[in-house]
């Protein structure tokens, strides 16, 4: 820094220009903020743009009648990752945010009423399987031991690992044999579990990252022992308060995070990335760009045709995409003590329904739900003596060409009447607070390819080097991380996926 003179006896201090290299970051979902921190630490000058009023993409939060909502991801798992990331900026997570392990990690509502506690405790979890099918219990042990196997190859060494060149995804192929990874991960489940209840609860991880247990590839069966080793949490504040704590890391490593900033383009000279063209023609330029967006939305509307090769409009439109999800985010004036954090609570039909999802692209009459009650831990997400809530029904995403204008306040009406004869009694009566989110508002908002809440769909051939890759094979300077982008979906996925730019992005370098 330096001085300027003004006049005898008054200085003030020059601000020197920052000639770090300038990577612009498309989007501030959990992906896109730990890439920035990630670049940060690696040298660059970091500009993140937001098209909506605050940071968090799914993450964000909105705040109405004195209730918090968090808009999207509530289960953190694997939290190394985030203290990963902390780490880089010198400081630790608990300096900023506060984690509490929930137990159980759900409560699963049968059709019938009855109930299993999901939870990482072994013993446990014996006596849960016990109660259901006492012939299952070693069963159970080698579905576990078949999830711990996946979880060292898939999560430790493939994790975050780029797969860029075809030869990488040739190198791990012997391993995804030996694991059997042809194989749904219900069919794995299946091959361990007789009983019916217990192949649901054992297989239904994979809706967590958008997937279908029918056809998602085994691998992603690593979820069940990633979740015994660290545990699932909650954020105190709610998910916010770690997308809060992440900006501050941000802007103390000298970044920008512009809010109200809508990209139109991203421009490139020669084959190369060399900054984004913003709604109102600006242009911000850059030495590197990377994209948080939807990878199909980056390809389909960022990079213009003539600079895709591998994914034309016609391949990202034939690519198959995970379902849709409706969200009725909702307030109480009164607290419903008996219901845990997290409740799954499964309707009449399993395969039927999530074949009606994924492949029919069918919104049906019945549904299955997850329902998020985090006044369960932090009671000041709500007004005294009130609850905050939200329910999630998988549906199809807008290929079901669902009229969600006409249709959400009849589905949520649907919704309402069914928590109201299970495990919220007098709901409609106590409601004080409402809102929805439809697939059509993941598009539009979002802008979510087909309104598709997870990217596309987690199978073994849109996977690894088959799916969208880190490091684009389209144009050099232009990196992706997010769900649509490997390793997939998920907290633990979407961080991984900025860890990985931390092999495929050079260094900055001080001219």
């Amino acid at each position: 820094m330096s001085v300027l003179t003004l006049e005898p006896g008054r200085t003030i201090a020059a601000v020197e220009p920052d000639h770090r290299p300038h990577a612009v970051v498309i989007g501030s979902g959990f992906g896109g903020l730990a890439a920035a921190i990630r670049l940060g630490a690696r040298g660059y000058r970091v500009t993140i743009l937001e098209r909506l009023a605050t940071a968090g993409g799914r993450a964000a939060v909105f705040r109405q009648d004195g209730f918090t909502f968090d808009a999207g991801p509530t289960i953190v798992t694997a939290p190394f990752l985030l203290e990963e990331l902390w780490a880089l900026c010198g400081r630790r997570l608990a300096d900023d945010v506060t984690l509490l392990p929930i137990d159980p990690f759900y409560r699963i509502r049968f059709a019938d009423g009855a109930t299993f506690d999901y939870s990482g405790d072994p013993d446990r979890m014996r006596a849960e399987i016990a109660r259901f099918s006492p012939a299952d219990a070693a069963g159970y042990e080698r579905f576990m031991a078949a999830s711990e196997r996946i979880y060292h190859v898939g999560f430790e060494r493939l994790g975050d690992v780029p797969f860029t060149h075809w030869t990488s995804m040739a190198k791990v192929i012997p391993d995804l044999a030996a694991l059997g990874s042809w194989r749904s991960v219900y069919g794995l489940v299946a091959k361990h579990v007789k009983d019916a209840r217990l192949r649901t609860v054992l297989s239904f991880h994979p809706l967590l990252v958008g997937g279908n247990p029918f056809s998602a590839t085994s691998v992603y069966a690593l979820i069940a022992f990633l979740e015994r080793r660290w545990g699932v949490h909650f954020a105190m504040g709610g998910t916010g308060a770690l997308v809060a704590g992440m900006v501050k890391l941000i802007r103390g490593q000298g970044g920008t995070l512009r809010c109200n900033q809508d990209v139109r383009r991203i421009m490139v000279a020669n084959g190369a990335a060399t900054g984004v063209e913003m709604a109102d023609g600006t242009h911000i330029p850059s030495d590197i760009v990377v994209s948080n967006a939807d990878s199909a939305w980056t390809y389909r509307h960022l990079l213009a045709p003539e600079h895709r090769r591998r994914w034309t409009d016609r391949r990202v439109e034939r690519a198959r995409y995970s379902m849709g999800l409706f969200v009725w985010y909702f307030g109480t004036k009164c607290r419903y003590e008996n219901v845990a954090h997290h409740t799954i609570l499964l309707g009449p039909r399993y395969r039927e329904l999530l074949r009606d999802i994924f492949r029919r692209h069918r919104l049906a009459d019945d549904f299955s739900l997850y329902l998020h009650r985090p006044t369960a831990t932090d009671r000041s997400l709500a007004p005294a003596g009130c609850d905050t809530f939200y329910v999630l029904s998988p549906v199809p995403h807008l290929a079901s060409g669902t009229d969600w204008a006409a249709e959400g306040e009849r589905y949520r009406r649907a919704i309402a009447a069914a928590l109201d004869a299970t495990i919220l009694p007098g709901l409609e009566r106590n409601i004080v607070s409402s809102r929805i989110m439809t697939p059509q508002d993941f598009q539009d908002r979002l802008l979510s390819f087909r309104g598709a809440a997870f990217g596309m769909e987690p199978l073994l051939t849109q996977s690894a080097w088959f799916r969208p890759h880190n490091r684009s094979e389209e144009v050099d300077g232009l990196y992706l991380v997010g769900a649509g982008t490997h390793p997939g979906a998920g907290l633990p996925g979407v961080l991984c996926s900025a860890k990985i730019l931390d092999t495929v992005v050079p260094h900055a370098v001080r001219p």
